[in-house]
């Protein structure tokens, strides 16, 4: 008896393990239709022809693309716009003072997608330029698919992408209109180093702030716990982890407790203070 749900668990499973995101069984609907595309240029014609030839290892490439195309990428500029309040109005502020002897400031946007949430807090910088002159501001935004990143670095952006969560003024502050699409201008760009990296490696460097938003809703409960230690050993000592409106670390990891005095906002726990099993 066939199983016509194999070439999908197949397709779920090699996506979790090149990235750590579950697709769950109800949502197995979701990779035919975004494998009909690959499909029709590969000249394939049903999923299990397309299983067969990414377990061929035939061309390797194949697999590469289809992972590609199951991630999801759905992010805007400023989403959930009350959590970049409180980074305008406070958190920032808080790090600020910290960070007044080195006059340096390192962030990390974890699972950056196209760039928007990037871009966004590269606005809140270049917007408040005066208060931040004469500072080192280094926004690190990394993702583990090549097409996001591509279209990230060259900050070009359609007028449906731009009006979410951007309104006019802010569009034609720090965008370039170039033909129908809308191009970020330098004072945003300088701000940022874009890369590709797994949650569930080991990153470089220390940071003052962790964006990882709307990104661990996808994992695991243990690729979560992983991914949250990775996060863990790269935030400095008193710095701060902000995930999205709906994430919390509670019941999900030790390596972080919720900040005093910041809604929605995490700090790391030492190790040495976190639960052994």
């Amino acid at each position: 008896m066939t199983d016509d749900k194999a070439p999908l668990r197949a397709f779920a499973e090699l996506l979790e393990q090149r990235t750590g995101q579950q697709i769950g069984p109800n949502r197995l609907w979701r990779v035919e239709t975004v494998l009909k595309s690959l499909m029709k240029e590969r000249k394939l014609a049903d999923l299990g022809a397309l299983a067969d030839a990414v377990r061929s290892g035939r061309d390797p490439a194949l697999a590469s693309e289809v992972v590609e195309a199951l991630l999801n990428n759905e992010t805007f500029f400023f989403r959930d716009a009350q959590m970049f309040d409180q980074l305008r109005t406070s958190v920032l502020e808080r790090l600020r003072q910290a960070r007044s002897g080195t006059r340096r400031l390192s962030i990390w946007c974890a699972g950056c997608s196209t760039g928007q949430e990037a871009y966004s807090l590269a606005m809140i910088f270049a917007g408040d330029a005066a208060r931040w002159q004469g500072w080192t501001i280094d926004i690190t935004a990394t993702d583990v698919s090549d097409a996001a990143l591509v279209k990230a670095k060259a900050g070009f952006y359609t007028q449906f992408e731009i009006q979410r969560g951007l309104p006019v003024t802010s569009m034609l502050r720090w965008f370039d209109q170039v033909g129908d699409q809308w191009r970020v201008k330098r004072d945003l760009a300088r701000y940022l180093r874009f890369r590709r990296h797994n949650l569930l490696l080991a990153q470089t460097g220390r940071f003052d702030l962790i964006l990882c938003r709307n990104v661990l809703l996808y994992f695991s409960a243990e690729r979560r716990r992983e991914a949250f230690d990775r996060l863990a050993d790269s935030l400095a000592p008193d710095g701060l982890l902000m995930l999205g409106a709906g994430e919390t670390v509670i019941g999900q990891t030790e390596a972080f407790m919720s900040a005093p005095g910041a809604r929605g906002l995490y700090c790391r726990v030492p190790s040495e203070k976190r639960h052994v099993a």
